[in-house]
């Protein structure tokens, strides 16, 4: 080992010339090249864990640009094949076509190429690259090579045609936010003008090896069929085991990129044939699990199961990480671990079933429906793509479900039909910016749960702005008859429903806010007061609201008269349901009051639950709290929540009651 000590460096002076330069680096005529071996090795033996060798120059501000050798996540050339491009791997045999002059053995080693795309799709679905994953892949860098051979030529084209629209969907959902890596395609070849044909072209290739299975099956001689047919490899007592196992893996292919396309059709029109597709990729992913002990039993030098990339057990020919290291700058390539084949087929799995619970769904246009499933949805984290597939069923060209505007699902949980179909209230400055707040939300809630909750932070404030901004034009155009006995105006019932209508969503974004807290564990212990009085004060909010909302709806129905006796029917309906939520809040009212409360006493009496901090108070805490504290702040109600809440707190010493 040897180091340049030309132009200064950071640790020792220059020594004579006595180690020649290594090949790889390039060496100038004055260059002045010494023997680093020995001090490095005295080093390493000196050095405890957490000790850095450095210069006199070095500072924090450098450690941060540093690059550590031998670590694959920072040092590029560890893992390098030693290839510096794709044609140059290919000129050595890295990946041949046919993979094998032996058929049997080719179909062995398609199989094995089919096995560990799959374990790196799945792979770069939970977050690695692109580059360093799918197109790891030689032959599907150059996939004009493999037209020659029917089989891998028909897999890799559907493969990178699912690629290309799983990048699609996530980038015009926009929740690549969350993983910028997810939609970098680094100028690969992931786009081609032919990959519109080829599912006629998995479709010809899949016709042949079902005629070959049937054939297998009907014909008393295998050795028969292999002369009347042409078979995929020459062992006739191998073929049927090894034309199902083909044959599974592209009708995966085939139904998933079916299932892909259909749910990206506007309005919901796909979804009934995207859960037929779905139905039998999961029928093909357990056909391909049933052919995991036929594979290992024909094939050698077996990788464990657990750990292989491939079915069989063996490792894949045509793959090199390291080729497109170069394209990832300006970062550092990530180290890669490939998932298993065994986890893969358990991903797919999973992300099946969570693609048809986003196609089992209804299409309710009332607003608590959809947020109530996307809540739902969210509980058992489903991963990246099919939370982008939802966003996009949801929110398409700006509307819910490619067909109804925001300011008709906003006029439809007002429960006016009245203002329906009205044109003022449709161009109403208020309902465009509420119906674009809606977007932003359920965009927002489509996002994983740590993203999500950084967002609803911020819109909290903006729905906060509008409600004030809603009641200060309701006072200024109305002003005195607000509390009048006259009769309200269409006008003057409209704006009172919307504001009201408006702080219901603020009072719920904020509840989700702390409850996502729990989720992610953000709280400790001498936070958890604080968190169960803020939910105590949206609760009761919530149930003031909803009682007014009843009692709104009660009087004008009395209004209405004796002649619409079915319209007063339903509505009697609604407030039945909207009187069994209000005592569900009630009961989550009384629930937070006495967490509250019990957590303040055992802190006063017991001293539990502390707040060891000495650069905030726990006054301060509570004003400074993330977004919520401003939504009651602004709320003209507040005062009159917390002159209720103070006999009971101040007991018991709570600091919420100090601010």
């Amino acid at each position: 080992m040897a180091t340049n000590y030309e132009g200064g460096g950071g640790g020792g002076g220059g020594g004579s010339g006595g180690a020649a330069p290594p090949k790889s680096i390039p060496s100038g005529d004055d260059a002045v090249w010494a023997d680093a071996a020995p001090l490095i090795e005295a080093a390493c033996n000196d050095l405890q864990e957490g000790e850095l060798v450095h210069g006199e120059n070095f500072s924090l501000f450098a450690a941060m640009s540093a690059l550590e050798i031998m670590d694959p996540k920072m040092d590029p050339g560890i893992e390098s094949s030693g290839y510096c491009s794709v044609d140059e791997a290919i000129e050595n045999g890295i990946a041949p076509v046919p993979l094998s002059f032996d058929r049997t053995v080719d179909v062995k080693h398609t199989l094995d190429v089919m096995d560990h795309l799959l374990a790196c799709e799945a792979t770069w679905h939970n977050g690695h690259s692109l580059a360093q994953t799918v197109f790891s892949c030689i032959y599907i860098l150059r996939i004009e090579r493999t037209s020659p051979h029917p089989l891998l030529h028909s897999y890799c084209r559907v493969m990178r045609a699912t690629c290309n629209a799983v990048v699609s969907a996530v980038s015009d959902a926009r929740t690549h936010e969350e993983e910028d890596l997810f939609t970098m395609s680094y100028g690969l070849p992931l786009k081609d003008g032919g990959d519109d044909k080829c599912l006629s072209i998995l479709n010809s290739v899949e016709e042949t090896v079902s005629r070959q299975l049937r054939a297998c099956k009907a014909q008393p001689s295998k050795k028969k069929v292999l002369e009347e047919f042409e078979s995929l490899q020459t062992n006739p007592d191998l073929e049927e085991g090894y034309c199902r196992a083909v044959l599974c893996r592209l009708r995966f292919r085939k139904h998933f990129y079916h299932a892909l396309t259909c749910m990206r059709k506007p309005q919901g029109r796909g979804l009934e044939l995207a859960r037929k597709h779905i139905a039998a990729c999961l029928s093909e992913l357990d056909n391909m699990f049933k052919s995991l002990d036929f594979l290992r039993s024909h094939s050698f030098y077996q990788e464990s199961a657990v750990t292989s990339t491939t079915a069989s057990g063996c490792r894949p020919i045509g793959f090199d990480v390291s080729l497109n290291s170069r394209l990832l700058s300006p970062t550092p390539p990530r180290a890669v671990k490939v998932l298993s084949w065994i986890d893969a087929v358990s991903y797919f799995e999973k992300l099946l079933h969570y693609l048809d619970t986003i196609c089992s769904f209804s299409l309710d246009p009332a607003l608590e429906s959809v947020l109530h499933f996307i809540v739902k949805f969210q509980l058992s984290q489903p991963p990246l793509v099919a939370r982008a597939h939802l966003q996009l069923l949801l929110v398409h060209d700006g509307k819910l479900y490619g067909r109804d505007s925001f300011s008709d699902v906003i006029a439809r949980s007002l429960a006016l039909p009245d203002v329906t179909k009205d044109k003022e209230f449709q161009t109403n400055e208020f309902v465009l910016q509420l119906g674009q707040l809606l977007i932003n939300l359920i965009k927002i809630l489509c996002a994983n749960t740590a993203w999500q909750r950084r967002k609803l932070g911020k819109i909290l404030q903006d729905w906060s702005v509008i409600s004030i901004q809603l009641e200060l034009a309701l006072k200024r155009e109305f002003g005195e008859l607000l509390n009048s006995s006259v009769d309200e105006s269409v006008c003057m019932k409209v704006s009172k429903h919307l504001l009201m209508w408006a702080q219901e969503q603020t009072y719920w974004i904020a509840l989700r806010f702390l409850t996502l807290g729990f989720e992610l564990q953000l709280y400790s212990p001498s936070e958890y007061c604080m968190v169960y009085w803020y939910m105590y004060v949206i609760f009761m909010k919530q149930v003031e609201t909803m009682q007014i909302r009843i009692v709104t709806g009660s009087d004008s129905s009395r209004r209405k008269g004796k002649k619409k006796r079915d319209h007063h029917a339903r509505d009697s309906g609604r407030d039945a349901m909207a009187s069994s939520y209000c005592l569900l809040l009630q009961c989550y009212m009384c629930l937070s009051e006495g967490l509250a409360m019990m957590l303040a006493a055992l802190r006063n009496e017991s001293n539990a639950f502390q707040m060891l901090n000495i650069f905030n108070s726990e006054q301060e805490l509570v004003i400074l709290f993330p977004a919520v504290y401003p939504a009651f702040r602004a709320s003209p109600e507040s005062t009159s929540s917390r002159a209720h809440l103070i006999p009971h707190f101040q007991r018991i010493n709570c600091p919420c009651m100090h601010i």
